[in-house]
């Protein structure tokens, strides 16, 4: 649902502008067209939400599979998320994430899977490392922080700053050929560490050596 997504998604801006300091940098590195993977830290419900609000594309995000049976499910489904097991191997999702871009559009990933508990970068998936080395498309890199403050009615009165910052993208040399363990733990740290690199110190976690600083 375009439209639904578009009122979505201004309707969220409207929302970061009057209760946040929200503040977006790099948005001239996104291309205007073309297969793109988003991928991002996640440190708040309100992160992919925030993303789409950030970046001007149309983002189709692969979220847990938990929120498709919550009351919330089929928002999350009009917003054009599909769903992914967690913790294992999900060829379902795999294959609708490829369809994403093999249309020209835009995944947007959450590599750690789940929200961070103590607001820094931690342990990642495969997953994001497998659809980037199967598709050999574009991946562009956000870091978020300050969303982890957005809790509880008291956030209003304090109006807490949050800022997205969008790297440069970067991609992995195509391979179509059975992946090894070796090869996605080596493409899994180039992804955190392009991730890492747009983040504060503070926010880098485990990933902090991977960033090339």
């Amino acid at each position: 649902m375009p439209l639904f997504y578009a009122v979505a998604t201004a309707t969220m801006k409207a929302l970061l502008v009057s209760l946040t300091r929200w503040e977006v940098k790099g948005r001239e590195n996104v291309p205007r067209k073309g297969p793109l993977i988003v991928v991002a830290n996640h440190l708040s419900m309100i992160d992919p939400p925030l993303i789409s609000a950030s970046v001007p594309r149309r983002i189709f995000f692969m979220a847990k599979e938990e929120l498709f049976r919550s009351r919330g499910g089929a928002f999350v489904r009009w917003l054009g998320a599909f769903p992914v097991r967690r913790g294992t191997p999900d060829r379902r999702a795999i294959r609708q994430a490829m369809k994403v871009l093999e249309r020209g559009q835009t995944l947007g990933m959450f590599p750690e899977g789940k929200r961070s508990p103590n607001h820094q970068m931690n342990e990642a998936e495969f997953g994001v490392a497998m659809i980037a080395l199967r598709s050999g498309v574009s991946i562009l890199p956000v870091g978020i922080w300050g969303s982890e403050n957005v809790k509880g009615p008291g956030f209003i009165c304090q109006r807490p700053s949050i800022t997205v910052t969008i790297g440069q993208p970067f991609s992995l040399p195509r391979n179509e050929s059975k992946l090894t363990r070796e090869q996605l733990v080596q493409a899994t740290s180039l992804i955190m560490g392009h991730v890492a690199a747009v983040l504060p110190p503070e926010y880098r976690g485990i990933w902090g050596c991977h960033s090339g600083d």
